[in-house]
């Protein structure tokens, strides 16, 4: 089953938007993991108290309600396949906001993945 080009704007922002909100979600649990205490009541309470975690839980789950009403119009085995724009955009993300490396390796693997949500959505 091909991907219908013709889906409605809001369709294509949730294709789209949705593995965005997941990967910034992503960062903000990293940043939150970064003043974690140990896991204990207090460091627990401390925890679920979070700013970050709190805005992380959040976005996921604004994240959450929009990829509920994207895939109400697209079969889930094709809108499925942009989470994997997630497996491409956290390792950028991880470069921007928190120093971390992006090498070839990661270049030719998100390439792939591309290629591959090109594949399963033609």
């Amino acid at each position: 089953m091909a991907i219908n080009l013709n889906l409605a704007p809001t369709v294509w922002f949730g294709l789209v938007f949705t593995p965005v909100l997941i990967s910034a979600g992503q960062i903000l649990f990293k940043l939150t993991s970064a003043k974690t205490g140990a896991a204990n009541a207090k460091g627990l309470l401390a925890l679920a108290l979070s700013p970050t975690l709190l805005i992380a839980l959040a976005v996921y789950g604004i994240g959450t309600i929009i990829w509920i009403f994207t895939i109400k119009s697209v079969p889930l085995t094709i809108a499925y396949s942009f989470m994997a724009l997630t497996f491409c955009l956290v390792p950028l993300l991880a470069a921007v906001f928190l120093g971390e490396a992006v090498t070839l390796r990661y270049a030719v693997g998100a390439a792939l993945i591309i290629s591959g949500m090109i594949i399963i959505n033609s």
